[in-house]
Formats: C-alpha cells, structure tokens, sequence
C-alpha cells in the first residue's frame, strides 16, 4: 500500500471496493481498516447526503438492505417510494434522515445469501470526514464515488461543493494527492473538473448510459472518439471488467477487447470493477466447485486483467489482489 513507500504510479493500484467488503459489512470503518491492514492503496467510499447535508458511506441512499432501519419501529413512517434515475425505488432514504439519526443504525451484510450475517449489527455509518482521518492516519489514498449527483441536485442536496471543500481541508486539491473521484454521470465530473484538480474517473457499465443524458451510451463513450472525448475532462475510466475481457457463450475468460489499449491511447488509465472471490461471480474457467458461495481462482482472474494492461482495479478482497501482482 501507499503507506509501505511503494509507488502504486509503478504498478497497478489496488482499490478496496466498498472496503474489505467481501469479509465485512461494506462501507464500514471496520471494513475499510481490514483493506487497508490486507495492502490496498485506495479505499472506496460510496457517498450519499444525510438530510443535513453530511456526506456518508452507503452504496445506494435507499438504505434497508445494508442497514438495519426496517427493523427499526422509530423510523417505520420513513419508508416511502421515490424516483431514483429514471426507476421507482421503495424504502428508506439517507437523505430523509439527519446524521445523528442516522449514527443509531447498524450495518448489514448486503450479500447475507452468499457472505453470512455474523457481522450484522456490530458497526455504525461512517461519514467522509471520518474516512478521511482514517485514511491519512494510515497512509492510503480514497476513491469517492459521487451516487446519483443529478438526483441530489434535484433535490436542494448537491455533493459537489461539500465533497471538495472535504477534500480541500484535508489539503488533497491536486493531481499529486491520493484521490480519485469516480462518477457513473458525465456532468457531475465536468463540474468537478472546474472546482478540484484531483483525478477524475469515469465509470462506464456494460449497457445503458449516463443518468444525466449526457450521452446516448457507454458504448458510445468507449469508441476511440468516445475515449478522446471522455479524456477532455477526466484522467481515467472505471469499465464493468466484461468489457476488458468478455465472457464467451461457455463463460470463459475470452480475448481481451480493444478497450484498454484505445484507453491508453487517449490518455486514460484503466480501472475495471468488481473482483469477486465467490465462485457466483467468476468466470467458468476460474471456479472451484459447484458451491455458488465457496471461493475459486479470483488471484488467476486477475492476473489475467493485469496482462492485458490495466492500471487498478477494485476488489471486494484486497488481499487476493494484492497477492495477484
């Protein structure tokens, strides 16, 4: 990890996606220190607004799968339906909640089915602010993803101006500090492009396109004049891994496309998500067993992304990927 004296500009970088979230409740301090003790150079939080305007660490801002708030007889009349890009979402929302209300919560495993739920119950949200202490006292950079920016615009609570001025006072406000700031919008990440000169990184899904309307696809983003365009405002992409080495009709491993290469042509670094250690995620050729929960081959999985040519990735165990290289 960074903290170690290694140049992670000299090797692919190691993000902890969510933290060490394939071991413990994700978005957890707990989590995050597991990574950061398990090697990893970045540690990723996912951030969404309180009702008070606070940053925290949730993967979506609709909370009841990794928290225990429907269980919660206080907070029963929180539970409603909104519009979250375009899709109906029911359930309890962040931004409906204070940060102080939202400290009496308790995380949950996202993934009981595959992961168990021994941890249930043990650990609170944590804020940025508080990732970030965690971070600088351990010597590792953080990779913040901005979750539904046009969303929380709409509704009086943008992440922008908090999120750098975070940023900002913990003295990260250039291209030389430890941050990447990820973002599956594209306007968002021109906006950030004007107010930070940390890295930027645009995160592309197999299908579909931007929230924003920014753009028709992510297909369309990924040709050569795609890539050149994304490269005016961001250092990077984060591609689904399919689209750096596809699955064939066996779910085998193919031939690596020509993504990375076109990437690295217009400037941009390359860093695919999610490695996963369970059999239910990996390739064919990279299981062991029929047990959709035991854990295969995620070290050769990922060496098979580090030949060709990437410059991260994120895992959902560090130290698998950090074996790896």
């Amino acid at each position: 990890m960074l903290a170690s004296g290694v140049n992670a500009a000299d090797r692919p970088i190691v993000i902890a996606h969510r933290g060490a979230s394939g071991l413990l409740p994700e978005h957890t301090i707990a989590a995050y220190t597991r990574a950061i003790d398990d090697g990893a150079d970045f540690i990723e939080p996912d951030l969404v607004p309180t009702r008070d305007g606070v940053l925290v660490a949730r993967h979506e801002n609709e909370i009841s799968g990794t928290t225990d708030v429907a269980s919660r007889a206080e907070f029963e009349d929180r539970k409603t339906t909104k519009t979250i890009d375009g899709a109906s979402v029911t359930g309890w929302f962040t931004e409906d909640f204070t940060l102080a209300e939202l400290k009496t919560l308790r995380a949950r495993e996202r993934l009981p089915e595959l992961r168990g739920t021994a941890n249930d119950g043990r650990f609170v949200i944590p804020t940025l602010d508080e990732i970030i202490t965690l971070a600088k006292a351990r010597g590792v950079g953080i990779y913040p993803e901005t979750k539904h920016p046009s969303y929380f615009a709409s509704i009086g609570l943008p992440l922008e101006a908090t999120l750098i001025a975070a940023l900002d006072a913990a003295g990260w406000r250039d291209a030389a500090a430890p941050v990447f700031i990820q973002s599956f919008e594209v306007n968002n990440l021109k906006q950030l492009n004007t107010m930070t000169g940390v890295r930027l990184i645009q995160l592309v899904a197999a299908e579909g396109g931007p929230a924003d309307g920014a753009r028709g696809s992510y297909a369309e983003m990924l040709t050569p004049e795609g890539l050149k365009a994304v490269a005016a405002y961001a250092d990077g992409i984060g591609p689904e891994k399919t689209l750096v080495i596809p699955r064939g009709a066996d779910m085998r491993l193919a031939a690596p496309t020509r993504l990375v290469a076109d990437a690295h042509a217009a400037g941009l670094k390359v860093h695919p998500w999610t490695f996963r250690a369970e059999n239910y995620f990996l390739p064919a050729d990279h299981r062991k067993g029929e047990d959709p929960r035991a854990h295969g081959d995620l070290v050769g999985e990922i060496r098979a992304y580090l030949a060709a040519g990437i410059d991260g990735l994120f895992s959902d165990f560090t130290a698998e990927a950090v074996t790896a290289h």
